[in-house]
C-alpha cells in the first residue's frame, strides 16, 4: 500500500483539496485498496478547522465530498509512516524539511513537479481564485497518478 500525505500551511484549502481529489482519481480506478491518501498543516494556525468553505465549494462542484475534514499538523514521526509527503508550494517545501528532518529517502516532493509547469499550486487564500487552485491540484493529481501507476487519469 501507497501512503501518501498533502502537505500546506494551514490543511483548509489546497492540501485537503488535493486529498480528496486523489481519493476521487484512485476510487474510479478501483484501487483504493492500494493506497492510504491523507493531509495535513505546517503550522497550527487553523488545526481543527473544518476545509475552508470555498474550497469545499470548489470540490462540490466537480462532485467531490470532504466532509468530515479538519486540518491537523504535519508531524516528524509522520516520516516513517508515509512513502510520500506532496506540499503545494516551494514555501511548504521549507517548513515539510524542518518539520520532517532530513529526507534522506527522497519522499518530499512538490505536487507541480508531477506537471509539466513545474511551478506553485495557485494559492486561494490570498488570490480567492479557488477554480484556478482546483485546475492545478488537479493536474499534479493526474501526474502523480500516472507517475505511480502508469495510468492516465481517464483511461
Amino acid at each position: 500500500m501507497k501512503k501518501i500525505m498533502f502537505v500546506c500551511y494551514g490543511n483548509i484549502c489546497r492540501s485537503p483539496t488535493a486529498e480528496f481529489v486523489f481519493k476521487d482519481i484512485v476510487k474510479r480506478h478501483g484501487m483504493q485498496n492500494e493506497f492510504y491518501i491523507a493531509s495535513s498543516a505546517t503550522s497550527t494556525d487553523e488545526l481543527g478547522n473544518g476545509v475552508y468553505r470555498p474550497s469545499k465549494e470548489e470540490m462540490q462542484r466537480h462532485g467531490i465530498d470532504c466532509s468530515g475534514k479538519y486540518s491537523v499538523q504535519l508531524k516528524r514521526s509522520d516520516y516513517e509512516s508515509y512513502d510520500l509527503f506532496i506540499g503545494m508550494d516551494s514555501a511548504n517545501i521549507r517548513s515539510m524539511r524542518i518539520i520532517l528532518g532530513q529526507d534522506n529517502d527522497g519522499k518530499i516532493k512538490r505536487l507541480m513537479d508531477y506537471t509539466d509547469k513545474g511551478t506553485d499550486v495557485s494559492d486561494p487564500w490570498y488570490t480567492r481564485r479557488f477554480d484556478i487552485a482546483y485546475n492545478d491540484i488537479l493536474q499534479g493529481c493526474q501526474g502523480l497518478f500516472y507517475a505511480l501507476t502508469g495510468i492516465k487519469d481517464g483511461e
